[in-house]
């Protein structure tokens, strides 16, 4: 299958497996009513995209992060998108988070050694309790002097209080 075939029909399963979740997950709209979808993940569709949202963490991947390939483990990447999601979601939350979900996420280019890594996040949907966060990171790579898209997922955090219990996400102000 071409890569361009194969990014349009994993764009489209997962907005069909996105739609489902955030229905699951009773995100609600502006007006309180169940959101019927997201939008799609387009960045695949711009010539020439730019990441999306707020930068929340500038990290550079060393080789103690690396397969025997050389290439940056996906595993600390995740992990490190974690960090810079929590970091954003509980300045919404105004407190503690627990992730409790990575909706959708697709490996788009490996990652280097020496890469300069930028993590930007973006709130998508509050709900009561709940926010869900895209993460984006970005490559600035050393070799080919290259800044492209690496990956993205949708984090789903949930506000706890100091006992671990769900609670509330405080209304925005202005």
């Amino acid at each position: 299958m071409p890569v361009a075939l194969s990014r349009v029909v994993a764009r489209r399963l997962f907005s069909r497996y996105t739609r489902a979740t955030h229905l699951l997950c009773g995100f609600r709209d502006q007006n309180n009513n169940r959101a019927a979808s997201l939008e799609p993940m387009n960045d695949y569709e711009q010539e020439d995209p730019i990441p999306q949202g707020d930068l929340a963490l500038q990290i550079t991947a060393l080789p103690r992060e690396t397969n025997g390939f050389g290439d940056i483990y996906g595993g600390w990447l995740v992990s490190q998108m974690d960090l810079a999601g929590t970091a954003m979601a509980s300045k919404i939350a105004g407190g503690r988070v627990a992730t409790v979900a990575i909706d959708r996420m697709a490996f788009l280019v490996p990652v280097a050694v020496g890469a300069q890594l930028s993590f930007y996040t973006q709130a998508l949907e509050v709900g009561r309790s709940s926010i869900q966060m895209m993460v984006e990171v970005w490559s600035d790579d050393p070799l080919s002097n290259e800044w492209r898209k690496v990956t993205e997922a949708v984090f789903v955090f949930v506000a706890i209080d100091g006992s671990g219990r769900t609670r509330p996400v405080p209304p925005r102000r202005g």
